[in-house]
């Protein structure tokens, strides 16, 4: 019998798996508004991760708004295949392993003015393409909100270990995470937790904390969601300046915004929060390991508790 030739979709699919498979921990991290510093989080995750030993990946796939490269200080890196098929990660500080569409772009203005199909192709060449090689962590910044990128994303790695979702305290921006919420549960993709950024911006001269888009209303929508807080970062002027200069900022141990990076960043090295999310069994369509305590539904996640 004739062997039925495989699809470029299922051949580029059989590449993505082979190369997650030597990655330990892939993270989604997700927003639902714009504006809400996920970029800065995904950011300086890698950089805590990193600086705690890990061998750390991350793939900035805001096709649109590719500004992982600027925030990580190798804008002037471009694209390189010497076998015009393997795509070869861009090496930021602390060795940390880039993959952008910035490093593409001829001119950093130009604009990326493509359809779904067009962006749902290029995250998975970056994801199947890239010679990441032997990872502990791999963390995936996504655009705001819940549409290709993200379907992508969860659709092409099967062995997601969940998804980190960044909101602010501001109303606005709950509304919308609670949809990044839902988001991951109805693709039963496990929810590592949320971070609160710009939970207030502290004054560099006294320290005083203002709350500028008000009090815990991330830790709020956890509470209502049954979903786990892994912490809140307040603003501070610094941090803006560093990020926009691509430097380091979690070694800045005398900063409170430092300090909470890195303390989220070892909640998920040294605790279970990924191993948790990742080992629950997810039997139903909208079930997530952090909603089990308010389920009503007999299955396998409450029967594993």
């Amino acid at each position: 019998m004739e062997k039925t030739q495989k699809s470029e979709y299922e051949i580029q699919s059989e590449k993505i798996e082979s190369r997650m498979a030597r990655i330990k921990r892939k993270i989604v991290v997700m927003s639902g508004k714009g504006g809400v510093g996920k970029t800065t989080v995904s950011v300086n995750l890698a950089f805590a991760l990193s600086e705690m030993g890990c061998k750390v990946g991350i793939l900035d796939a805001d096709i649109h708004g590719p500004n992982v490269a600027k925030m990580l200080g190798c804008t002037n890196s471009s694209l390189s295949s010497p076998d015009g098929t393997t795509l070869i990660p861009v090496e930021a500080k602390n060795g940390i392993k880039v993959m952008s569409l910035a490093f593409a772009l001829p001119d950093p203005d130009d604009a990326i003015i493509w359809r779904g199909a067009m962006k749902m192709g290029v995250i998975r060449q970056f994801l199947g393409d890239t010679e990441w090689g032997d990872l502990d962590y791999l963390i995936i910044d996504t655009p705001p909100g819940t549409g290709d990128e993200q379907l992508t994303v969860v659709q092409s790695i099967d062995s997601l270990t969940g998804a980190i979702i960044v909101t602010t305290p501001q109303s606005v921006a709950i509304l919308d995470s609670r949809r990044s919420v839902t988001f991951a549960r109805k693709c039963n993709i496990p929810i590592i937790g949320v971070i609160e950024n710009m939970s207030g911006l502290k004054c560099p001269n006294c320290g005083f904390e203002i709350p500028i888009f008000g009090k815990n209303g991330g830790k709020n929508m956890c509470l209502e969601m049954n979903v786990p807080f892994l912490g809140a970062v307040p603003m501070e002027v610094d941090l803006m300046e560093s990020e926009d200069k691509g430097e380091e900022w979690v070694k800045e141990e005398a900063h409170a915004s430092a300090k909470a990076l890195m303390d989220i960043a070892i909640k998920l090295e040294k605790t279970d929060a990924c191993t948790t999310a990742r080992e629950m069994n997810l039997p139903k369509e909208g079930c997530s390991p952090s909603s089990c305590s308010s389920c009503h539904l007999d299955c396998p996640s409450k029967k594993n508790k």
